[in-house]
């Protein structure tokens, strides 16, 4: 399939990286440190006990959803309160975990991927998540990053996406948005007018009732091979 791409928006977590390690190196890093500076509050809210805690907290504050950030910050206050600690130290915990969330390992297609894509078009982060592309190190290769946060609402909402196609200053149309996930990604871009290119990492299972993205690799690379290539081999989606 050959269609015009003036520019991509692209996902983050589980496309350029996977987060469950990052999650798990979170989670136990901040348990230690809490050993070594609250453990009071590790006593209390041991690991299993501080996810279900988190859990709850992003339950009470749905308005909050698109804001993983905040929901962290509040879940340390929680934790420190319940716990009979000093409420002072959640600034120091959530900079733990503001450094591990920012700790990433790309998978191996991905970084060679990426500068070639961006070498060719514009690209724009566009993530539900948190992570900093300036703490990563990768901002350079990107015009812009857009979070739900900043945005105040996450994929699959079409606003986003079209918040990004107009900070590209490109029409839906011709913005192709990249993701691993069928409804948050490729949903959501069909749902806004772009174009949506599959990223299948394996974790997703393609919903029947889901229209096929217009492209589906299983690597980065591959799209920077079709976007190199005039007549491109296209995988078919699921």
């Amino acid at each position: 399939m050959n269609f015009p791409v003036r520019a991509i928006s692209l996902d983050l977590d589980d496309t350029l990286w996977p987060f469950a390690p990052i999650g798990d190196r979170i989670e136990r890093t901040l348990h230690d440190w809490f050993v070594a500076h609250s453990p009071v509050t590790a006593e209390h809210f041991p690991i299993e006990e501080m996810r279900a805690l988190r859990e709850r907290v992003f339950a009470e504050f749905p308005q909050h959803a698109h804001d993983l950030g905040l929901l962290r910050r509040l879940t340390i206050e929680r934790a420190l309160r319940e716990s009979g600690s000093d409420p002072t130290l959640a600034s120091a915990a959530h900079a733990i975990f503001f450094r591990e969330r920012n700790r990433v390992d790309f998978y191996p297609d991905a970084p060679d991927a990426l500068r070639r894509i961006a070498a060719r078009v514009p690209v724009a982060a566009l993530s539900n998540g948190n992570a900093d592309l300036v703490e990563i190190g990768i901002a350079p290769l990107f015009r812009f990053q857009l979070g739900a946060r900043e945005y105040g609402s996450a994929k699959p909402d079409p606003g986003i996406f079209l918040e990004a196609c107009r900070r590209l200053a490109v029409a839906p149309h011709e913005v192709l948005h990249v993701g691993d996930h069928p409804e948050m990604d490729v949903a959501g871009a069909i749902g806004a007018g772009l174009r949506s290119c599959w990223i299948d990492r394996g974790d997703h299972q393609w919903p029947e009732a889901l229209p096929p993205a217009d492209l589906h690799f299983t690597t980065l690379t591959a799209l920077a091979d079709w976007l190199d290539d005039g007549h491109p081999h296209q995988e078919q989606a699921a």
